[in-house]
């Protein structure tokens, strides 16, 4: 890592740099090669997000940017140190929560300094901070956190209280450069609200890995990362959609004209070919004709011979350039494609009454999961969305409309209906299985060797991940695996069950995910904290939890 100004060609543009990314390569332990130079640059103060599919190297790079792993070739210059929040928090279990803000040592320099100890070490540790401890109540009680102490374990908190927790630290530090890596991830709706608001109002420069589509829509600047480039897009997620559709187009028109050449030089080597032949069995016959001598005869031949080989071989060549050319193009085309998923229709006639619960309720132990028994009613083609905080007990609502759980208090009636459930723990994926082997248990539709791997291909699994066990995929890897065995299965499910359906998913598989629950015909049943996806598949009916 160096000072900023080792670009010093950079600091004469009309903005300074924040962040600048310069020729950066990363190689994996065992070789491999993740991405390899990188070029970036984020204006002071601006708010910047980096996309890329599923296994891009978004983590790793926001790691080297914030000084946590070095890279292999190449350099990052930031104008100060940054703050980092990351995506996986389980490693910071044992600690308390003031180790993770990094105020633990000044927290306690402060108390031994109160209580009438005025040994140097203290007020070195302090630092003039004398505010330290407002500071971070203050910033606790910003991310709704004002109940836990400081000193709690951190594997005491949920999911979204630790991501609070270290989005705390960005209030109580208030650094120049803020790097975040999936923060909305465990959050509710109403933290979410809270992180959106901090990220609009925060002046510092913020570099974000987010899948989630709202948070996207805030930034100023799109980095998107492949394994060679990091390419700029001046503007928000849906600016940036509507680039790669305008890039879409253009390479469809390359194609089509590339076709169009294609078939035009095969027609002119025809006619050439035809032509030659016809010349050549003219002179011939006039050959014999005017019974040429042998000598003469062989040499005619011999440059004739000679000048349709030549002919043949350039419109060879044309020919092959221009396979080529389709097939570089065809490459991006599916790089840059959305794909679609066509879901089976259900056969249940609309209106069906699919779950009917009469004053349900759930205890644990002796205490009930809702203040007020629920009632309700799902029909077929209907859309229900059940909402409210982290731990009201939605997964058990969903559990209990399914007929998988059975209510503590009440009456539920659920129909005989099929329905296929993706739930949070990925539990359709079976761990022991290859990839492979788990796309073709829900190959229903009886698909071929080579059109299965087609379809891994297209949805981002390179050979080389085929026979890799499924324990060892990421949570966005499962999902789209499970995109695919929906693709392969030929099962008609009256109701899709999806519970946070686009955690962890990269950008593009949430299009693919997205067109495909808003065609489906059938029931759905959701549970998550996406605004995008929920506005854009439409939603009937809601449960509020409030």
């Amino acid at each position: 890592m160096r000072e900023l100004g080792v670009f010093h060609s950079l600091l004469f543009t009309p903005y300074a740099m924040s962040i600048v990314v310069n020729a950066l390569s990363y190689r994996h332990p065992d070789g491999e090669v993740l991405f390899q130079n990188l070029h970036l640059v984020v204006a002071r103060g601006g708010k910047a997000s980096l996309v890329g599919h599923n296994g891009a190297g978004k983590s790793t790079l926001l790691q080297i940017i914030a000084g946590r792993i070095p890279p292999s070739v190449g350099e990052v210059a930031l104008e100060e140190k940054p703050y980092y929040v990351p995506q996986h928090l389980g490693q910071y279990d044992d600690c308390s929560v003031a180790q993770v803000l990094g105020i633990d040592q000044k927290l306690g320099a402060l108390q031994a300094i109160l209580a009438g100890d005025a040994a140097p070490e203290y007020f070195a540790q302090l630092d003039d901070d004398w505010e330290i401890e407002e500071r971070a109540q203050a910033a606790m009680a910003f991310w709704h956190l004002q109940h836990l102490d400081l000193g709690q374990p951190m594997h005491a908190l949920s999911g979204g209280e630790k991501t609070k927790a270290f989005l705390a630290g960005a209030l109580i530090h208030a650094p120049g450069i803020i790097l975040l890596d999936e923060p909305s991830n465990h959050l509710d709706a109403e933290s979410r609200r809270l992180l959106y608001d901090f990220i609009q109002r925060s002046k510092a420069t913020v570099l974000v890995v987010s899948h989630d589509r709202t948070l996207l829509n805030l930034v100023d600047l799109t980095l998107e990362l492949t394994k060679t480039a990091v390419e700029a897009y001046g503007g928000n997620y849906d600016f940036y959609k509507e680039q790669k559709e305008t890039k879409l187009a253009a390479l469809q028109a390359q194609l089509d004209d590339k076709e169009k050449t294609l078939h035009q030089a095969q027609q002119k080597a025809r006619d050439v070919a035809e032509q030659r032949h016809k010349q050549e069995a003219r002179g011939k016959a006039q050959g014999l004709k005017k019974a040429l001598p042998r000598i003469v005869a062989g040499h005619l031949k011999r440059q004739a011979e000679q000048s349709s080989a030549q002919m043949k071989e350039a419109q060879s060549e044309k020919i092959n350039g221009i396979a080529s050319d389709l097939k570089q193009i065809r490459t991006q085309i599916q790089e840059q494609k959305t794909l679609k998923i066509d879901l089976s229709q259900s056969h249940l006639h609309r209106g069906k009454i699919l779950v009917e619960s009469r004053s349900i309720n759930f205890a644990y132990g002796e205490q009930q999961l809702w203040q007020s028994p629920l009632t309700f009613q799902v029909r077929s083609g209907d859309r229900v969305r059940i909402t409210g905080n982290n731990g009201v007990g939605k997964t058990t609502l969903l559990k209990i409309m399914t007929g998988s759980l059975p209510p503590s208090v009440g009456e539920v009636f659920v129909a005989d209906f099929e329905y296929f459930y993706i739930d949070q723990d990925y539990s359709i994926i079976e761990n022991q299985l290859s990839v492979f082997e788990q796309l073709q248990k829900f190959n229903s539709r009886q698909l071929l060797e080579h059109e299965l791997k087609t379809v891994l291909h297209y949805h981002q699994f390179p050979r080389e991940s085929w026979d890799r066990k499924c324990a060892s995929l990421s949570g966005g890897e499962k999902m789209k695996l499970i995109l695919c065995c929906l693709t392969v299965s030929n099962n008609a499910p009256d109701v899709l069950v999806l519970d946070e359906p686009t955690n962890n998913l990269d950008v593009r598989s949430q299009d693919v995910l997205t067109q495909s629950v808003k065609d489906f015909g059938g029931s759905v049943l959701l549970i998550s904290h996406d605004q995008y996806f929920v506005d854009e598949i439409g939603v009937d009916v809601t449960i509020n939890f409030s």
